[in-house]
């Protein structure tokens, strides 16, 4: 009988992670992770940063424009604008300022002044347009008709507009007809300082000199935006101390404006092809 010898394979040696090498390795994981979430926020606030420009530099080709071509027409602002206010301090001859000033606001249901309402001024509510443009073309200076002027040498008012506005451009979903009033307060806000100035220009020159003629000809337009509002206030906002942005939009326009003595209040449109012969030199 043969007898079968069975020899014994040893089995190979199989290799694997010891627990120091799992810990190692998640501990590497660990301070990757860490430094991604880390990084994260970075790359959020820069998407939103980047968003928000955008859309100030969309809205503020628009304004521009409107104000620019004096347009009347222009009735869909009346969805974006939340108020604007303008500061009013009357200045003597002797060139000091006659306090407290008037502060007028103007809202889609009606008119303030100094915190009461003003029903002479009811017509100039923000319910078209043409008084959203025309409030905001207000001239920096204009004397005791309400005239433009180029400055206050001989007294006259001075006039600090500033408009609250949610976002023209954006998401869909914040525009109107939307009446979801959570929604829409919480929508992208800003606030623009709006300043109507007249062009610095060198006096007691030739009256019809070249110089004489351009500077009372042009007009400077800056619009100063700061954002975002913060919802403070029920229709109206503030902005924080410190806000995310402020970028400053300026141009010059040629031509006059024009105060709207049909309206009360004043309303002021630019006329770009309205242009006047300077004939003194007398500031």
């Amino acid at each position: 009988m043969n007898t079968a010898i069975l020899h014994s394979v040893p089995r190979r040696r199989q290799a694997g992670f010891t627990m120091m090498e799992i810990a190692i390795s998640l501990a590497i994981i660990g301070i990757a992770l860490v430094a991604i979430v880390g990084v994260l926020p970075y790359g959020l606030h820069a998407q939103r940063d980047n968003r928000e420009e955008t859309i100030i530099a969309q809205d503020a080709s628009v304004l521009l424009d409107a104000i620019r071509s004096g347009a009347h027409g222009m009735d869909d602002l009346t969805n974006y604008v939340i108020c604007i206010t303008n500061i009013q301090t009357f200045y003597k001859p002797d060139g000091t300022p006659n306090l407290p000033p008037n502060t007028y606001g103007y809202s889609y249901a009606a008119v303030t002044q100094n915190g009461s309402v003003a029903a002479n001024l009811s017509m100039m509510a923000l319910t078209n347009g043409a008084n959203i443009v025309g409030v905001l073309s207000t001239p920096e200076y204009v004397d005791n008709e309400f005239l433009p002027i180029p400055n206050l040498l001989n007294g006259g008012y001075s006039n600090h507009v500033v408009a609250y506005f949610r976002s023209l451009s954006g998401p869909v979903a914040e525009k109107p007809p939307q009446d979801n009033s959570i929604l829409r307060g919480d929508s992208f806000g800003y606030r623009v300082i709006c300043v109507n100035a007249p062009i610095a220009r060198t006096y007691n020159i030739a009256p019809n000199s070249y110089d004489s003629q351009i500077g009372y000809n042009q007009r400077e337009l800056r619009l100063t935006f700061t954002w975002p509002l913060l919802p403070s206030q029920p229709g109206y906002g503030t902005i924080g101390s410190s806000p995310n942005g402020s970028v400053t939009f300026r141009t010059t326009i040629p031509g006059q404006v024009v105060a709207d003595a049909a309206a009360v209040g004043w309303r002021y449109f630019y006329r770009s092809q309205l242009f006047v012969v300077a004939n003194t030199n007398i500031p």
